[in-house]
């Protein structure tokens, strides 16, 4: 397993985290504890899915940033789009406007990534029938479980289905038509617009890539907020330019890629479609457990309705979901052609298409000594059969066997749990103050000082 650690784009500000643990019990890998009263992030654990900032009361949780002013850095700046930001706006809110702001406020180009997506499917379709790779394939498209199933279901990394998801497709092609045209590479800066932390993560620190594409991420709410203010400024001052027809359509499947069954529904065979990381977490459960049989295709996507549900998008997700499928229905009523750029560069998109295989890196590695590894698998048990089992996470960490784990990698006492506190002040082992004490360096001051 790779030594190397993962990039987050999840921060926690320390300043502003009251230590409530609401974060830390809607964890679905255990990557966050309470120390001092602070919520503390296990980097090995995290897949920056986000649910631990959607959970905070008091939003000590943030996201990622690129500095927008890097945009000005390069001399032809390309901006990357998924088709949801465009959802993101009220219908009558013609797409060509959006993209006209969005060249104002600095970028030469404006492309939707989803241009990509008939590659991919042909892509796919042909590595399917071809390959031998066991079943089901599981897609890359979404960065937080692919990480989720390295760190979590180590054994199936096997099943990821080793292609390029159509952002890396899109910003591979842009950055070698712009040199093929004679642009200096170094002068070609290439930014994405995106819904989720993971996605930033992706970027940062690539899974299957030696390298990223891009050059840099701007969060969905930030330019949502930059266009919106464009857009309301123009409209007062009745400078609004008219909407021109869009000079190459996304196809209806396009549109629809990033949603729920986007995917899924253009692959052959039987294929499932499942969002909700609990919800995907269930079936990389019962596919481990080899519980399913005959499934071709796992569409996995980390949030409720697919990318719609991102922790940075700024609407309703089921209004973007019915924005972006009465677009996908009106587009079917005029047949797109495959973009003509895109499609000249087939051949050389089909030629590096390809991830390198994916590394698991288990969380439930105890020990780089197997030897170790072993001992500490036992005395885990040990301890499972001496704790309460409640999970009531008084002791700072989700669950009982957290705790245990972390007591074998000496990150955490036995004494931490309040019932053996209990246990040992019946026997005369501790006393009170110790278990306060004890309690105090979990929880903080604030929550315990004056009740000694």
């Amino acid at each position: 397993m790779s030594a190397q650690t993962f990039h987050h784009a999840l921060k926690i500000q320390e300043d502003i985290c009251i230590g409530c643990a609401h974060c830390m019990n809607v964890c679905p890998t255990g990557a966050l504890r309470v120390v001092q009263g602070k919520a503390k992030l296990l980097a090995e654990r995290c897949v920056d899915c986000g649910e631990c900032y959607r959970a905070c009361p008091v939003n000590a949780i943030t996201v990622e940033q690129d500095d927008f002013s890097r945009v000005f850095d390069f001399s032809h700046s390309v901006l990357l789009v998924p088709e949801l930001l465009f959802g993101q706006f009220p219908e009558d809110v013609d797409k060509s406007l959006i993209k006209e702001a969005l060249h104002q406020l600095g970028f030469n180009e404006v492309v939707e990534v989803e241009h990509a997506a008939g590659i991919l499917q042909q892509s796919t379709h042909e590595y399917m029938q071809g390959s031998d790779q066991e079943r089901p394939l599981i897609s890359a498209f979404c960065p937080a479980v692919v990480r989720l199933i390295q760190v979590k279901f180590p054994a199936l990394v096997d099943h990821i289905l080793l292609q390029k998801p159509p952002l890396d497709i899109t910003a591979l092609y842009y950055r070698k038509k712009l040199e093929d045209s004679g642009l200096d590479p170094d002068q070609i800066g290439i930014f994405y617009v995106t819904q989720c932390a993971a996605k930033i993560a992706a970027i940062k620190s690539p899974v299957g890539e030696t390298h990223s594409y891009m050059d840099g991420v701007v969060n969905m709410d930030y330019i949502y907020n930059k266009v919106y203010a464009t857009l309301k400024a123009q409209k007062k001052n009745g400078a609004q330019p008219p909407a021109s027809p869009e000079q190459q359509p996304l196809s209806p499947e396009g549109i629809l890629w990033s949603l729920t069954h986007g995917e899924a529904d253009r692959v052959e065979g039987r294929c499932l479609a499942i969002d909700g990381i609990h919800n995907v977490m269930e079936f990389l459960e019962k596919v481990e457990n080899e519980e399913m049989s005959g499934v071709d295709f796992l569409e996995l996507r980390a949030c409720d309705e697919s990318c719609a549900g991102g922790i940075l998008n700024p609407a309703n997700r089921f209004l973007t979901v019915e924005r972006l499928r009465n677009k996908a229905r009106q587009q079917e009523q005029t047949p797109v052609k495959p973009a003509r750029g895109i499609d000249h560069y087939r051949d050389y998109l089909h030629r590096n298409l390809a991830l390198k295989p994916v590394a698991p890196r288990s969380i439930m590695k105890l020990d780089e000594d197997m030897t170790r590894a072993l001992n500490k698998m036992r005395r885990v048990k040990d301890l499972m059969n001496t704790l309460p089992g409640v999970d009531c996470g008084v002791c700072g960490a989700p669950s009982c066997s957290a705790l245990a784990e972390d007591i074998v990698n000496n990150k955490a006492t036995l004494r931490d749990c309040i019932f053996i506190q209990r246990k040992y002040e019946q026997k005369n082992l501790q006393r009170p103050d110790e278990s306060f004490d004890i309690m105090r360096r979990i929880w903080g001051d604030d929550k315990l000082i004056g009740n000694r």
